[in-house]
């Protein structure tokens, strides 16, 4: 994109964020909902589209200038996010990275500008940081694929319109291959989704279980179509690795706007008739929590910078979200510790962080998850020892 235009995005969603999600940050967390005009301003700005190439009605935006976006989007709450995240990341990239071109005319327009809102059916009641050991399958009859299983936890799942489900499609294969991605509309016979989940935190953001019993597609849902055949596995991880990168920036958002809130708090609450930012312990508790945020967005941009050049999409995106995720939660927790009492309170913005930034050291893959991709791909056979 044109820097200048660029610039004007950046500007508008800072503006939209601020001015007019930020102060219905309490109301959505409570109604765990989020208010429709957010959702239709939201399309009208293109965010739901943002990563989506312009020939399909997106913005286009590169990693790097997708990981500055999430910057201020993550400045308020991840229900936000959540709303087109995944129409932008792993739901919407599935057909960028392995689609027919077919399949992209059809779909992309329609998932860019938020007509469709698409699922990423991957993980499972026994298939979470594994993907690889999936049960869901789909085996063929005539110009049907017929799918049966479970997933677990898959967001946007109560609203979604078309589900990017993962199933096994040649059993005897070894974990990694044999498995195929469908494009399953909502509504489809045999598809059911359950009741919203009741989360600790990041409310508005709906997720559920959803299940497949004996449900039908036609030969042309099956991403890529022949050439797509036992390549689910690759595709998923490639969205994924794209993925970890979008949530590590939305970490340093979140770190950014707790750092302001800590700073505020230690400027205008008193005790023993001066700011409590006056006393040394506080103010260590803000320079450690600024400087993990700087370290965090440093980190996150270099990784961007790497997977725009293709240079690293494996290493960089699990070391951003390794590192900003677990960032974000120590920022949150001293920001907790700064508000004192008044930071266990519901209603503060601190403890809302609190519950929300949890959920980021777990998706997308654990920290621990994390370390082993690090870990292996350094080593190599020295890791299986």
């Amino acid at each position: 994109m044109d820097a200048d235009d660029f610039t004007a995005v950046l500007s508008e969603v800072r503006r939209f964020v601020r001015e007019r999600v930020v102060p219905l940050e309490a109301e959505i967390d409570e109604k765990d909902e989020m208010p429709t005009d957010i959702r239709e301003a939201a399309k009208k700005m293109g965010l739901f589209g943002f990563a989506l190439p312009e020939e399909y009605g997106g913005l286009g935006l590169s990693m790097y200038e997708e990981a500055r976006l999430m910057f201020e989007l993550g400045y308020t709450t991840p229900s936000l996010r959540s709303m087109f995240g995944t129409n932008n990341g792993i739901a919407g990239h599935v057909l960028m990275v392995g689609g027919t071109e077919g399949q992209k005319a059809e779909w992309l327009p329609r998932i860019a500008s938020g007509e469709v809102l698409a699922s990423f059916a991957l993980t499972e009641p026994d298939a979470g940081s594994d993907p690889s050991t999936l049960t869901t399958r789909a085996h063929r009859e005539g110009d049907t694929w017929v799918i049966n299983g479970a997933k677990r936890y898959i967001t946007n799942a109560p609203l979604a319109d078309v589900f990017m489900v993962f199933a096994r499609t040649d059993p005897d294969a070894p974990r990694t291959r044999g498995i195929s991605t469908f494009l399953v509309p909502a509504g489809t016979p045999g598809l059911t989704v359950a009741p919203k989940d009741h989360k600790m935190g990041q409310f508005g953001a709906w997720t559920a279980d959803v299940y497949f019993d004996d449900v039908r597609v036609p030969a042309e849902a099956l991403v890529g179509g022949e050439d797509g055949l036992d390549r689910g596995f690759h595709t998923a991880m490639g969205c994924i690795a794209h993925g970890r990168v979008h949530i590590s920036s939305l970490c340093v958002g979140m770190a950014e706007r707790l750092v302001d809130e800590s700073v505020e708090y230690a400027r205008t609450r008193r005790q023993s008739g001066r700011a409590i930012g006056s006393y040394q312990l506080v103010q260590g508790l803000i320079a450690d929590s600024m400087t993990d945020y700087y370290a965090g967005r440093a980190t996150v941009l270099e990784a961007a910078r790497a997977f725009d050049a293709g240079t690293d999409t494996k290493i960089g995106p699990s070391c951003a979200k390794y590192f900003a995720s677990e960032m974000v939660w120590r920022v949150a927790d001293r920001a907790v510790q700064i508000h004192g009492g008044a930071g266990y309170m519901r209603g503060v913005a601190v403890e809302r962080f609190y519950r929300d930034a949890r959920l980021f050291r777990i998706y997308e893959g654990t920290s621990q998850i994390q370390q082993v991709i690090i870990a292996k791909a350094l080593l190599g056979e020295a890791a299986r020892g």
